[in-house]
């Protein structure tokens, strides 16, 4: 099982890999600047970028997907100017440049008409490990619970893999979905499912769960009471120069701050701004 694991990871990031091998045999140095990685960061920086080309029309952004990992990857490589991941660098990972430009909380998710409300750790660690299997053993329906999980090499499940399994691994029997946007897409169609994505991306579409009672606010990241959080990074192979310097100062300029922080997310200049 673990072997077909690195597989499915190893695809993922060649894939991604030619894509950007394409993308940067298009053009020439001062083309533009290509941004890979993370599937929670990428809609954030798609919308900084659509924001930064009416201030520099001149210079094109072009942003891909493929996880956290085959991001910085894509860094190590210099296949992509910027990897963007939702975890921490590992440690032979932290030669690479890296930037934090926000931090995010991480949510589970349930369909609207599901009753639960809140769940315990150790609850939320039995249903991912295949321990408790139906709704009603948490106060739910009778009926049996579909685990939703990301794939691996995301950064998003190596979040909840460290901040809620621990040494405890994901059942094989959950669904796998290969972004935020089709996990919580998957949630809202199915009334017994749960999952986890990006506190920001949370809307009427699905219904959050309190963890030990402590609900998924990004006032309650932000106090420390909610401890599902982590860090949306840029990485590079050195320190940024040049057109993508520029995207990066943009980013974390108050005007790229306020717009993270429309978009929910936890920024580092102020929220007043």
């Amino acid at each position: 099982m673990k072997r077909v694991k690195g597989m499915n990871k190893l695809i993922s990031v060649l894939s991604l890999l030619i894509v950007l091998s394409f993308l940067v045999g298009c053009g020439s140095a001062g083309d533009g600047v290509v941004v890979a990685g993370s599937t929670s960061v990428q809609p954030y920086i798609e919308i900084l970028a659509e924001d930064y080309a009416h201030i520099n029309p001149e210079i094109e952004i072009y942003v891909q997907g493929g996880g956290s990992a085959a991001g910085i990857t894509a860094a190590e490589n210099e296949t992509a100017d910027l990897g963007m991941s939702s975890r921490g660098l590992k440690e032979e990972e932290e030669w690479l440049w890296s930037l934090e430009i926000a931090k995010d909380g991480l949510a589970m998710i349930i369909h609207p008409q599901n009753p639960v409300s809140e769940l315990s750790l150790s609850e939320l660690q039995k249903i991912y490990t295949g321990q408790i299997t139906n709704w009603s053993e948490v106060n739910g329906p009778d009926h049996r619970i579909h685990v939703i999980a990301r794939e691996e090499g995301s950064g998003t499940r190596s979040a909840f893999e460290s901040l809620v399994m621990g040494d405890m691994e994901i059942s094989p029997k959950s669904i796998v979905q290969a972004s935020n946007g089709a996990v919580k897409q998957l949630v809202a169609d199915d009334k017994y499912s749960i999952g986890f994505i990006s506190l920001g991306l949370i809307d009427e579409k699905v219904k959050t769960i309190a963890l030990d009672n402590i609900a998924p606010t990004k006032e309650n990241v932000i106090n420390g009471s909610y401890t599902l959080s982590r860090p949306f990074l840029l990485v590079a192979y050195e320190e940024p120069i040049g057109e993508v310097k520029e995207f990066v100062d943009f980013i974390m300029s108050p005007v790229g701050q306020k717009i993270l922080a429309d978009e929910g997310l936890i920024v580092q200049i102020g929220e007043s701004q």
